[in-house]
């Protein structure tokens, strides 16, 4: 339960950068509202992204693993749709705006996974 938590912070903390720092991203709404697409964010990812990556396996490999980029794109711009749909109101402007997004959340989502390295694999310091 603990890594699930850490990891749906990491995921609130990614997106939040990116409401920041990427220009066409806008929340509307408080701190609650990144939580909760945080947790669409992590169960999309646990969900969809598995399946894209399936059915574009070649495409993957042909570019060298450069396309998963692109499916890290989709998997935001679905984040924003379904959000909408439960009345968050993130907007992503087009695609070159959740591709730079993706890529916030990534870096972000890398960094607080190196600092809380031993919290997700379950050690105890």
């Amino acid at each position: 339960m603990t890594k699930f938590i850490i990891r749906w912070a990491i995921n609130a903390v990614g997106l939040y950068a990116a409401v920041l720092i990427v220009p066409g991203i806008q929340l509307r709404g408080d701190w609650t509202g990144v939580l909760w697409l945080a947790l669409i964010f992590g169960l999309l990812n646990a969900l969809v992204r598995p399946l894209l990556k399936f059915l574009t396996c070649p495409l993957i490999i042909l570019t060298l693993g450069l396309f998963t980029l692109v499916i890290n794109t989709l998997v935001l711009m679905l984040t924003s749709r379904v959000g909408q749909v439960f009345g968050i109101g993130l907007s992503v402007a087009d695609f070159w705006t959740a591709l730079l997004g993706s890529l916030v959340i990534s870096l972000v989502s890398v960094v607080m996974s190196v600092i809380f390295r031993d919290e997700l694999k379950g050690k105890k310091r």
